[in-house]
């Protein structure tokens, strides 16, 4: 469970994950997450609802692989991409912060797109240290790109940015 915030010179970003698992006796070793974020931009207001599944495999310690869905809207726009995410927690010593580096990929086709949208496309890709427990700095890097009906492909945002996540 997290809530966090990231900033850069033109936009912030609102974002927040809870473990569904913690609310009902389901385990099967999978983890099933919800997430938010809210986007504002100078460009427009994007809102993002998801759900995923995460894993880990014991071959490969530290690494956490999730699939999902989430759904996209923005003003006459809306979308239902597939989401793929991958962390990596780096094992450091027991001396050490945590710090981890994880990925996420988002591809909505024109028949997962509604309204005025046409596609959707995101990546991101992030690296956090755990400055004390529970409390996370992290930068990364996002690139979203909108196809609305009849108009070429738009690249909605391509920042750096940095952020402050907080656990619980």
């Amino acid at each position: 469970n997290s809530i966090g915030l990231n900033v850069n010179g033109e936009d912030f970003e609102i974002e927040g994950a809870i473990d569904i698992n913690a609310f009902s006796e389901y385990t099967n070793g999978v983890v099933l997450v919800a997430d938010a974020n809210f986007m504002n931009t100078d460009i427009d207001n994007l809102f993002g609802l998801g759900l995923s599944v995460h894993s880990s495999f014991q071959e490969a310690e530290g690494v956490d692989f999730g699939a999902g869905l989430r759904y996209i809207y923005l003003e006459d726009f809306g979308a239902l991409p597939l989401m793929v995410q991958a962390a990596y927690a780096v094992p450091l010593g027991e001396s050490m912060p945590t710090v981890s580096m994880s990925g996420e990929a988002l591809f909505a086709p024109s028949f997962l797109s509604f309204s005025e949208a046409n596609s959707y496309m995101e990546l991101r890709a992030e690296a956090g240290v755990e400055v004390i427990n529970a409390i996370w700095f992290y930068a990364g890097y996002r690139y979203i790109e909108t196809d609305y009906h009849g108009a070429p492909e738009e690249t909605f945002n391509d920042s750096f940015y940095g952020g402050l996540k907080v656990g619980f």
